[in-house]
């Protein structure tokens, strides 16, 4: 496999270490253990930002390390350190074996191998000179500022990261992965009569620069800034109270990830403070409300060849026509709870232990076209982005900003909204989706999601959606 032979060069003939010895001490590491593994990483990483009409910072980064892993029942003992040398492995190898505790039991067995892979191996940093890369962020603020006199600032920024890692368990059983990572971001304040007000944009997935380097594709994302900017200097108070809501496609699918798809990692349900636990095969949204978790988009922000446990990234069908039929797991939760690994077990880094994470998750297509959506409501809200949010994932409750919005009257559009939130219960909130749109977008590929203090990429989206006596905070006198 083209993975294991790129990442042996970068973890064992780079640093000396020699493989037969390292799989012997992992081998002995988990003697006797539930499962565990010896994860190796090896990450790249750059970001650029331009603002004020100049480079602002550039900074570049080479990290290495490992992390090794023993679970002995519910137990999980953790060691890792930047340094990739026998050494260091043994002495973690002796203090991961403090949970065995006289514990005897059989080791699991690895994930079966894919041979998938869903995207390109080649590093996205080295692909293009960074003078090209900085006259990319200048020709974006030149841009901007030729588009429309009100423009005030221009903030822009371009971050790639190529990663790769190898996943070593007892016996020698090996699974690997490189990964690409790219990232464009653009924001933008203007100004008239002394009101200022902002936008932004931004996209990425696991590719190169050159897709973002195209005029077609960076000059999409300013537009679309700008075009968030303007829209909210025309914005007027939003009205407060019980209404229906209709969410736009694509982005606005952040809220489902952060109000459901939370509530349905393996973790909080075993541990029972999910709003969701103990619910499988029971109605826990509206008819015609199908979620799904999916790992194995190609290219996407969110997708992962093999999690970071080697486990192959998978389809998950979370809630099936309003049924919830299952929950993401690492392996871990899976084994605890007798079901099987789904491929979302995830780490922020070599020093990070895995659980249950998301990958791309997002709702289906339903029938309803947006404009017959829009046009049942008499009076309501329609939300097309959204910016931050709260949830409490043991009741579900969550509290969301509305960063584009517009008033529904009569069933058409009306003004922009400033200062509208969403606030409600996820698994309430499910049941009061009355209308699905056949629009359905993912998001274009900015999604970071953040758990127990680790941060990893993930992808989001949904249809348009008509949700019905849901409450709205506002600003309107």
């Amino acid at each position: 496999m083209t993975d294991l032979i790129t990442t042996d060069r970068l973890f064992f003939d780079r640093s000396g270490m020699n493989r037969a010895r390292v799989e012997r001490i992992v081998s002995d590491a988990l003697h006797g253990m539930a499962d565990g593994e010896l994860y190796l990483e090896y990450t790249r990483s750059e970001s650029l930002s331009f603002d004020d009409g100049r480079i602002k910072s550039a900074s570049f980064d080479q990290s290495q390390g490992f992390g090794l892993r023993a679970i002995s029942g519910e137990a999980t003992g953790f060691a890792h350190a930047s340094d990739l040398s026998e050494a260091a492995i043994q002495r973690a190898a002796t203090a991961v074996r403090a949970v065995k505790e006289g514990h005897d039991g059989v080791i699991a067995p690895p994930p079966l191998g894919t041979n998938a892979t869903l995207y390109t191996e080649d590093d996205p940093l080295a692909a293009v000179a960074f003078a090209k890369k900085a006259t990319l962020l200048a020709e974006m603020d030149a841009y901007a500022r030729a588009k429309d006199p009100r423009v005030r600032q221009v903030s822009a920024s371009l971050s790639g990261q190529w990663q790769a890692v190898q996943i070593v368990r007892s016996g020698g059983d090996r699974v690997a992965d490189i990964r690409p990572l790219v990232r464009l971001n653009v924001s933008i304040v203007v100004e008239e009569n002394g009101r200022m007000e902002s936008g932004s944009a931004g996209a990425g997935g696991r590719v190169m620069y050159d897709y973002y380097l195209e005029p077609a594709q960076w000059k999409a994302q300013v537009d679309e800034a700008l075009r968030q900017a303007l829209v909210n200097l025309n914005s007027v108070p939003a009205p407060a109270g019980e209404m229906t809501v209709v969410l736009g496609p694509g982005w606005p699918g952040v809220m489902l990830h952060e109000a459901v798809g939370h509530g349905l990692e393996g973790d909080f349900n075993r541990k029972k403070t999910s709003a969701f636990a103990g619910l499988l095969g029971q109605r826990v949204a509206a008819p015609g409300v199908t979620v799904v978790d999916d790992g194995t988009i190609p290219d996407r922000r969110g997708s992962l060849t093999i999690d970071d446990e080697g486990t192959p990234s998978q389809r998950n069908v979370l809630i099936e026509d309003g049924i919830l039929k299952g929950y993401m797991q690492d392996r871990l939760n899976a084994r605890l709870m007798g079901v099987k690994a789904t491929g979302n077990g995830r780490r922020e880094s070599y020093a990070c232990a895995p659980m249950p994470r998301m990958t791309n998750t997002f709702m289906l297509a339903g029938d309803k076209e947006p404009g017959e959506i829009i046009g049942s409501v008499k009076k309501g809200l329609y939300a097309v982005n959204f910016g931050g949010g709260q949830v409490d994932i043991t009741s579900g409750k969550f509290v969301f900003s509305a960063s584009e919005a517009y008033l529904i009257e009569n069933g058409k559009i009306g003004p922009a909204v400033k200062g509208a939130t969403l606030i409600g219960n996820g698994p309430d909130a499910l049941t009061k989706i009355s209308m699905i749109g056949n629009d359905l977008k993912l998001d274009d590929g900015i999604g970071t999601c953040g758990k127990d203090g680790q941060g990893v990429p993930v992808g989001v989206g949904q249809p348009s959606l008509r949700m019905d006596g849901l409450t709205v905070g506002g600003t309107a006198a």
